[in-house]
């Protein structure tokens, strides 16, 4: 191929996830993420393991200035980015009263208006182009509203939301924006978020591989919003359906 998947957050969990399984289909990479030592050491493996093309771009997508370098390589029509995966994003759990604002601010830098950024800079250079594709990786936090995790959970709607609506407005123009929603997922994600998941049940844990090939599976089906896993589709249906009080009781320590 010679275009380029784009991932944001290449470097560990899911997006590790989706550069190892992109990497497999032969796809050029563009990887991004915060440090610049692993995201070599990643390209070197990529580069000896499949005959493609491996360009490292370290940036800080919670900073202005890092937005703005990757931005400005989704617009090279010499190198072009024929699909972008919007994965980097953090977690804060604790109460919002003992939270710092500088790591609340920072982390709706980096999930939403980092995705805002990067979509707006794909949208408008996919669409001079007349193809390309966009994954935003969400959350089915997204569909809930979490007491532990406020500004997580609506970030998280926020970029659902947002791809639907977009979604709507690309139709005709070879161009397709997507969302993918897992639930939990084990990799380094909560771990960094300091988050206590000892109560959490074994079931509801996913593997993040096969979150990576379910979700993709369903977006190249032509779903605009894909929940990995029978029992997260069954958890987001129920959802829509429970009484309110009921799901705010329960939410309220989450």
């Amino acid at each position: 191929m010679t275009g380029y998947t784009l991932v944001t957050g290449a470097s560990a969990g899911l997006g590790n996830a989706f550069v190892r399984r992109l990497a497999a289909e032969e796809r050029n990479l563009v990887l991004v993420a915060r440090d610049a030592d692993r995201l070599n050491q990643l390209a070197d493996d990529l580069r000896d393991r499949f005959p493609i093309e491996v360009e490292v771009l370290p940036a800080d997508l919670a900073t202005e200035a890092g937005v703005d370098l990757v931005a400005a390589r989704l617009d090279d029509d010499e190198r072009p980015v024929e699909l972008l995966v919007n994965n980097a994003g953090i977690g804060l759990y604790g109460s919002f009263r003992n939270t710092e604002w500088a790591d609340e601010q920072r982390m709706l830098d980096l999930n939403v208006r980092a995705v805002l950024a990067l979509s707006h800079a794909a949208v408008r250079a996919m669409t001079r182009r007349g193809h390309g594709d966009i994954i935003n990786v969400s959350s089915v936090a997204g569909f809930l509203p979490r007491g532990a995790a406020a500004t997580y959970a609506a970030g998280k709607a926020y970029v659902t939301s947002f791809t639907q609506g977009i979604a709507l407005l690309l139709q005709g123009t070879g161009v397709t924006i997507s969302a993918i929603c897992p639930g939990f997922t084990h990799t380094e994600f909560h771990a960094r978020a300091k988050a206590d998941m000892s109560s959490t049940p074994s079931f509801m844990w996913l593997d993040a591989d096969r979150v990576v090939a379910e979700g993709l599976a369903e977006v190249r089906s032509g779903k605009v919003i894909s929940v990995p896993s029978k029992r997260y589709k069954f958890i987001v249906g129920l959802t829509r359906y429970a009484p309110r009080a009921l799901v705010a009781r329960v939410m309220r320590q989450r």
